[in-house]
Formats: C-alpha cells, sequence, structure tokens
C-alpha cells in the first residue's frame, strides 16, 4: 500500500535507530523478566482452580499480551512502513532474523486463559480453519494491517494482513465502505458509521473499536486508527487507517475483569459467612468473663455448695487463629448439674466457617443436655458419636469430657481423640492418666471408657484443645513448663491471662481454647 498524502501531514521521518533499538531491547528484558514471574506463579499455584489464581493468570497474560504488542510496533517503527505487500514480507524476514521482536507469549487459547463464554473464544480456530493462519509473531505486521478507500477513483486497498484478519483470500482483495458495516456486529455498525462520516465530512480522525463477523463466523475484535487524506483543494481524497486485531488483548482484559469481579463476589460472601460464624460462636459460647466459681449458691435448688465442699474457681480464654478470617469450631464450657456436680468440656470440629460453628452448636448442646440428664462423660462420649454417625453432616470431632464432684472433690473424665487435661499440684504439672477413645465421628460403635482422679484444694487443672501450638505434644511441653508460674497465680483469671501471654503471638492454623479451673475451699 503507498503510503498516506496528506496536504497538511507532512511525510514524518523514521525516528533515530539507535533509540529504537534500545526501547527493543529494554522490552525483551521485561518481557523475560514477565516469564519468570509467571512461571514462579504457576509453580507456586499448583493445579488450584480458584478466583484468585484465575485473576492472578490472567494479569500475567495480559502483561504478556501488552508487551508482545508493544515489541511488534516497535519493530514496525524500527523497519518503517514497508512500500508494498514484498516489501513487508521482506521487512518481516529481516525483523525474524535480526530477532528485533520480543519473545513470543504461549498461546492465548490455551486452558489458563481461554474464555469458550466469550464471542471471541474460537476466532483463532476459525481462522485456521478457513485457511488463513496468522502471520507467526516474529512478523512485525502481526495482527496489525492497513486500508486506504479512494473517493476519488473508488479504489481500496487492503494488505494481505488486513485481509487475512478478515479471513479473506489477499486475492479478492478489500472490503468497500459500503461492503464493511455488513461484515460488522449490528450493535457496532453505528460506532463504524459514526467514525467514517465524522472523518470524511468533517475531517475527523478516526480512533474506535468494532467487532467484525467473518464468513468462518469467527469473531474478531478490531480496533481502528486513521485520518482523512487532503486533495490539494483541501477536500477529502481518500481515507486510511491501521486496523489492529486486538480480539486477544480484549479476552484477556475480560478475563482479569471476571476473575477481579469473581473474587470480589467471593470475599463479600466470606465475609458474611465469617460474621454468621462469629455471631452463632457469641451466641453458644458460655457468656461468662473473667472468673466464674461453681457450683453456686443461686444455681439449681438445693445445689449450693455445703461446708466443706471445694468449689472451682474457673476462667476460660478463645484464641483466634493466625488467619483471623476462618472461624472454628472450638469450645470451652462449665456448667452446674442438678446434683451440685459442675460439667466441664473442651472440643473442637474439623473445619471452618458456618458449617463448623454451627456444627459446634449442635455438639454443646447435646453434651449439656446428656450431663443434666445424668449422663456419664464414658457412656456421653459414646452417645456423640452415635449422633454424628446419623448427622447429615459427617464431621471428626476431638473432645474432652469431665464432671467434677465437690463433695468427694473427684474429677471423672473422658476423651475422644484429645489431649489429656494436664494436673498442676505443688509447683509440677502432668497429664492425667488418658482413658481410650478415638476422634468422634472416626467410626460408628467405637467405646470410651473414663477415668477417675481425686482432686486436693489448690489442684489446678487446664484443659486444651491441642491447637495452642502447630504441634500438640509441643503446646503439652510448654504448657507443664508453666508449672511454677500457674501455681503461684492468686486465681483461675491470672493463669488464664499466662497462658494466653504464651501462646498469644503463636502462629496457628486453627482456632484454640483453654479453660483453668482451680480448686478452691468451701466458700463462707
Amino acid at each position: 500500500m503507498p503510503s498516506p498524502r496528506s496536504a497538511d501531514h507532512p511525510a514524518v521521518s523514521p525516528p533515530q535507530r539507535d533509540t529504537v533499538d534500545a526501547l527493543i531491547s529494554q522490552t525483551r528484558r521485561l518481557r523475560g523478566g514477565l516469564d519468570a514471574v509467571r512461571r514462579d506463579t504457576v509453580a507456586e499455584l499448583g493445579g488450584t482452580d480458584d478466583a484468585q489464581v484465575r485473576w492472578q493468570r490472567a494479569l500475567c497474560e495480559l502483561a504478556v499480551h501488552q508487551l508482545d504488542d508493544l515489541g511488534r510496533h516497535l519493530g514496525e517503527l524500527r523497519e518503517g512502513l514497508p512500500a508494498d505487500a514484498a516489501d513487508a514480507a521482506d521487512a518481516a524476514d529481516a525483523a525474524d532474523a535480526a530477532e528485533t521482536t520480543v519473545e513470543p507469549s504461549e498461546p492465548v487459547d490455551s486452558p489458563e486463559t481461554a474464555d469458550p463464554a466469550g464471542p471471541e473464544a474460537d476466532a483463532t480456530a476459525g481462522s485456521e480453519a478457513a485457511g488463513h493462519a496468522p502471520t507467526g509473531h516474529g512478523s512485525p505486521l502481526s495482527r496489525v494491517g492497513s486500508a486506504e478507500w479512494n473517493l476519488l477513483t473508488d479504489e481500496v486497498t487492503w494488505s494481505d494482513e488486513l485481509c487475512r484478519i478478515f479471513g479473506r483470500d489477499p486475492g479478492d482483495g478489500g472490503l468497500t465502505l459500503d461492503e464493511l458495516p455488513s461484515w460488522v456486529f449490528s450493535e457496532d455498525q453505528p460506532i463504524l458509521t459514526g467514525m467514517v462520516t465524522d472523518c470524511l465530512v468533517d475531517g475527523k480522525p478516526i480512533d474506535g473499536e468494532f467487532r467484525v463477523v467473518r464468513e468462518d463466523e469467527a469473531v474478531r475484535t478490531v480496533h481502528m486508527a486513521g485520518e482523512p487524506v487532503l486533495d490539494t483543494d483541501g477536500s477529502t481524497a481518500s481515507m486510511w487507517a491501521v486496523l489492529r486485531d486486538v480480539s486477544e488483548l480484549r479476552r484477556s482484559e475480560r478475563a482479569v475483569r471476571e476473575s477481579r469481579d469473581t473474587l470480589r463476589h467471593q470475599r463479600r460472601i466470606a465475609r458474611t459467612e465469617r460474621r454468621l460464624a462469629v455471631e452463632v460462636q457469641e451466641a453458644v459460647l458460655p457468656p461468662w468473663r473473667g472468673s466464674l466459681r461453681l457450683p453456686a449458691r443461686d444455681g439449681f435448688p438445693g445445689a449450693g455448695p455445703a461446708p466443706g465442699d471445694a468449689a472451682l474457681d474457673l476462667a476460660a480464654h478463645y484464641l483466634p487463629s493466625e488467619s483471623s478470617a476462618q472461624i472454628g469450631g472450638d469450645w470451652y464450657d462449665a456448667l452446674e448439674l442438678p446434683g451440685g456436680d459442675t460439667l466441664l468440656s473442651v472440643g473442637g470440629l474439623t473445619g471452618h466457617g458456618v458449617t463448623a460453628t454451627c456444627g459446634m452448636a449442635m455438639l454443646l448442646g447435646a453434651v449439656r443436655g446428656m450431663a443434666v440428664a445424668g449422663i456419664e462423660p464414658g457412656t456421653l462420649m459414646e452417645r456423640l458419636n452415635q449422633l454424628l454417625a446419623v448427622s447429615s453432616q459427617p464431621a471428626l470431632v476431638g473432645a474432652v469430657c469431665a464432671q467434677y464432684d465437690p463433695r468427694a472433690r473427684t474429677l471423672v473424665w473422658a476423651r475422644a481423640g484429645h489431649p489429656a487435661p494436664l494436673l498442676f499440684r505443688d509447683g509440677t504439672g502432668r497429664p492425667l492418666r488418658s482413658p481410650d477413645g478415638m476422634l468422634l465421628g472416626a467410626t460408628a460403635g467405637a467405646a470410651y471408657t473414663q477415668c477417675e482422679e481425686r482432686l486436693e484444694p489448690g489442684d489446678l487443672l487446664v484443659l486444651h484443645t491441642g491447637r495452642l501450638a502447630r504441634d500438640a505434644e509441643g503446646a503439652t511441653e510448654r504448657l507443664l513448663a508453666l508449672a511454677p508460674r500457674l501455681t503461684a497465680a492468686h486465681g483461675a483469671q491470672e493463669c488464664v491471662r499466662t497462658v494466653a501471654e504464651a501462646f498469644g503471638d503463636e502462629p496457628r492454623e486453627n482456632d484454640a481454647c483453654v479453660l483453668i479451673a482451680r480448686v478452691t475451699g468451701a466458700r463462707a
């Protein structure tokens, strides 16, 4: 195609070649660095497929397309506009031989970035099926074509690449301005008509996009930029334009936008679920803050402590996980029973969110109901296991359930796949003798035994969910190492503060609970 003629826009000399070469080198270095980022991102994320992963991949692909386009445009700028198609082919071969363009990107229709729902999803495949394979990535004119419509002679001049973009054989020539709208989406025809009219009538430059439907039914998005070419008398002699196939770029932008919208939607859902989980947790866990003494005089009728009874001074604390966005199903509980005994329990469900907290609420309600009905800890664990076996949402649960008799100062307890309570006495600590018991919900018909321990005034019991640290055994050892401080503390609340200070900054993957009970003398 001949260079465009313009009475008021004389031909511009090509820029300095060494400057463009330096820009090409910088683009190539950026492209190499982006390839490294993309490889690292794919390697770190593995085969996961959530909204954030798709968004990151789409951003990488979008950056790749933009750098590739920049490299191709700089290659065009370096070589100058060819005088005809033969010169264009020679320029392409020379560019490939000199490696002036950046390295090619991975196919844009790879499974990671393809958007089958988009209108251009099968455009590349349609082009190849029609026998019009696009030029290689090394060509400086790849996906960019030019056209000129002479208004005086009605001559239409299209570059071969523009014909390929439209899925036409270059031998068939280009489309006239009257034929062009019939190839354009009906919704986009006013855009094209407006640009052409403004250019021919008002002499305005052309700059806009429209979608083209080719004969093979493939859809391409084309950006057209150009201007009128004026005759010597100032009238419009012809219109020329450069048309760029931006289908892949728009598809990448759409993938980024849709992935970002999906990610925002998922984050809104996550915030809502977290709020619900917190509300369920706060509604179910004991409402008391600070210390609590059980049995209490204002408990069940006639169940208050008698002279000589050893009550429990109680305090508890809930430690959130490293990621506060995930609320777990851990619980602690202390409840005065009708006969004057005190029920102590801690436990936790697998999982996070509303499902876990709702499951925790169901189990804690079952524990309280069966304990109030007089069921002992060992049998209570068996009934809980049966309950989970018939539940519509199976879960694995670790728990400790203990019943303290303030008159005999005896503790009867059972556990299910959970750390044993720790007993601190006279400056030292030890785990209580552990009865058998696997995780609740692991197998139907499991049997759970219970053990009994006699306590003394001043004894300290520590029940925890085993998630105070990443390593449950390490958490037990660190708790036992706190024995001098815990036994010297003045009350259960001070002991809880000591544990919270020791484990508060621990990088936990899950929430954790600690319940501390100190045996006191009879209340006055």
